[in-house]
């Protein structure tokens, strides 16, 4: 139905909004596209965690009050079955915000028994260009850049966000009745094909805060050489399986990265590259139900809590075991000064540590912590 969307090439990173037991995003990983499924908890038999023991990318998300916890321009992809969401609702604030998820250019689909026309109201309104409508599908295509919204009659509603809305910011933010402002610069939308924008250093790399002195390229490049040699020790020395440098070493898997919030927030970066990730407060319950992942890593994360003295480890490395399968491992780099501690509670949940040097030797100020978790 729509030639150009390009699964696999132009299309790599998608999202399913509360569509069965995620059959949708199984069979597009058919296609080389990493789909992300998303639902309630507990609704449509516990779809979520269904995917998951498939091994399909899932998470527990529900459309309320307030944010998902992606980027703007996450998804180049969103499809949504007729009972995910109702669109309509509340001035279409949920829709309003798959808009603010979904990238510049990239498409919606809803799959409904009926194209309900206050949703194509709603869809032309925020400038949403009607590919194709056939039976009970109907697919729509953001526009790449602002000005159809610029040249909009005064009146029509939704307004757009004030130019100081960040869509980026996520963690505890609430849901807004307004179109988010795409950038002028373009950023978000020059995405290379997959698999080169893998590797490719993406425009949103500069809008990064950070403490950096040289080119976030070179950051970025040298960071890339640095966790490819990592993966490449772990795999070899500890038959890991883990995805940018498991994809290069021809691993088949998928990553869930989590980016702290009390981080930079490089969630747009991993997106751009063609990966999924999500913000979280390690504080707070992780949205997943128990027994969700084969393999945990965490590099530097305890370091920075301590510093943040919000939780302790023991609250931290609890959910870890939540979340983490029977017969499961984690992977803990990081100081020394954290690690001794980190260590003692590991043996406590029952898991079954060991304690490593870093591939920079016996003087590094890091150490890795492997642990098992056994059935």
């Amino acid at each position: 139905m729509i030639p150009d969307i390009g699964f696999g090439q132009k299309t790599r990173v998608a999202l399913d909004i509360g569509s069965g037991v995620a059959d949708f995003g199984a069979l597009l990983m058919q296609h080389n596209v990493t789909t992300l499924s998303i639902a309630p908890k507990d609704e449509y038999a516990n779809q979520i965690q269904f995917a998951l023991e498939c091994g399909v990318p899932a998470m527990v998300a529900t459309f309320a009050t307030r944010r998902l916890l992606y980027p703007s321009q996450a998804f180049d992809f969103i499809h949504c079955s007729e009972r995910g969401v109702n669109w309509a609702q509340n001035d279409g604030i949920m829709l309003l915000e798959a808009n603010r998820m979904l990238r510049a250019g990239g498409y919606f689909i809803w799959a409904a028994e009926a194209v309900y026309k206050r949703i194509e109201n709603l869809a032309t309104c925020i400038c949403w260009e009607l590919v194709k409508k056939e039976g009970y599908l109907a697919e729509w295509r953001k526009p790449l850049n602002n000005s159809c919204y610029l040249n909009r009659a005064g009146e029509v509603q939704p307004p757009l966000c004030d130019s100081d809305d960040d869509p980026g910011k996520v963690w505890y933010v609430n849901l807004r009745t307004c179109i988010t402002r795409l950038p002028e610069n373009g950023y978000g939308a020059n995405v290379t094909t997959w698999p080169s924008r893998l590797h490719y250093p993406p425009d949103r790399l500069q809008s990064i805060e950070m403490d950096a002195y040289i080119s976030r390229k070179e950051i970025f490049k040298a960071e890339s050489k640095y966790w490819n040699e990592i993966i490449t020790g772990y795999v070899g020395a500890f038959q890991l399986d883990m995805e940018a440098a498991l994809h290069d070493l021809g691993i088949n898997g998928w990553v869930m990265n989590v980016v702290p919030v009390s981080g930079p927030n490089t969630l747009p970066v991993i997106f751009d590259r063609g990966l999924i990730g999500v913000r979280h407060g390690w504080c707070e319950p992780f949205d997943t139900y128990p027994r969700t992942y084969d393999l945990l890593h965490a590099n530097g994360l305890f370091c920075v809590e301590k510093k943040r003295q919000r939780c302790d480890f023991s609250t931290i490395m609890l959910e870890m075991d939540r979340i983490l399968r029977p017969d499961g491992r984690v992977y803990i780099r990081d100081t020394i000064s954290v690690i001794g501690e980190v260590n003692e509670i590991a043996s406590a949940l029952g898991w079954v540590p060991a304690l490593c040097e870093t591939g920079e030797g016996p003087h590094s100020s890091w150490r890795i912590l492997i642990c098992d978790k056994r059935m």
